[in-house]
């Protein structure tokens, strides 16, 4: 991720190789990021191993109706601005992906002065301003 950061690093102390942590998965049965339980008889174990061997009742009466478990909580260091992401609903994602699809909520627990959130578009554009702003790489313009 090139808009990835250090602080996941240095202030949480995740551990990684590379030069610059996105991301931090903290919660998650997703079969690209499993976080380990930390303490405890099944420490070291995945979230997922642990729903299958004490099963899905432990994941409380909402959860039940789940296939998989439906909650990804990550840490996010964010030094430069993420990417624009189209996510999609649970019903197209299961019948093309195979996985629900994303509905999100942030908590922001830190922000630097001059960060700020963009959501959706300044005005009305269409497809051709859109696609000219995008090839330009100025799309930034227009939200």
């Amino acid at each position: 991720y090139l808009w990835g950061g250090n602080k996941l690093k240095s202030d949480f102390h995740k551990t990684f190789d590379g030069d610059v942590l996105a991301e931090s998965w903290e919660l998650s049965c997703h079969v690209d990021g499993k976080p380990l339980v930390a303490a405890g008889p099944f420490a070291g174990k995945s979230l997922q191993e642990y729903v299958e061997w004490e099963g899905k009742k432990v994941l409380g009466k909402t959860c039940m109706q789940f296939q998989n478990f439906p909650i990804l909580i990550k840490f996010i260091d964010a030094k430069d601005n993420l990417s624009i992401q189209v996510h999609p609903s649970d019903e197209y994602a299961l019948s093309n992906e195979g996985q629900y699809g994303k509905t999100e909520m942030w908590y922001v627990m830190q922000a630097d002065t001059k960060a700020e959130i963009i959501v959706g578009f300044k005005e009305t554009a269409t497809q051709e301003e859109y696609l000219e702003k995008l090839k330009a790489n100025k799309l930034i313009l227009l939200l």
